[in-house]
């Protein structure tokens, strides 16, 4: 849904890609670390039938184009990501997966890669590698 300023989009998510919330925040975090000009500023909670969510504003990226999905590759390779499948990639240096990089999730405005729903998560070589 969209804020009341018109430039941001309100997102709710209720963690279900992630086994604990923990996870659901450092998706957050690295998201904001790779991709500043789409960060998500974190807003709180919200119950909705007796579920939590997290609620996060973020900018809103129109398309100006169809994203070219090799685009997304050859960025995310200059970047130490590794394509694995589907639209799934992996930083092995980092030890941090990225899902549900598809069309929908990375948006093209005036050519320019905007990275908007990404799904990250840490792996055990995270955590060797610091």
């Amino acid at each position: 849904m969209y804020s009341l300023d018109g430039y941001h989009v309100i997102k709710l998510n209720d963690s279900i890609f992630y086994a604990f919330w923990l996870d659901y925040f450092n998706s957050l975090i690295i998201h904001n670390y790779f991709f500043p000009s789409t960060r998500y500023d974190f807003l709180g909670f919200k119950a909705i039938n007796g579920k939590l969510f997290a609620v996060v504003k973020q900018v809103f990226i129109t398309a100006t184009e169809a994203t070219d999905l090799q685009h997304v590759k050859k960025f995310l390779a200059f970047n130490h990501f590794a394509h694995k499948r589907n639209n799934d990639y992996y930083n092995e240096d980092l030890g941090i997966i990225s899902e549900d990089l598809h069309d929908e999730n990375v948006l093209s405005n005036n050519g320019v890669l905007f990275f908007i729903d990404t799904v990250f998560y840490l792996t055990k070589d995270f955590y060797s590698n610091s």
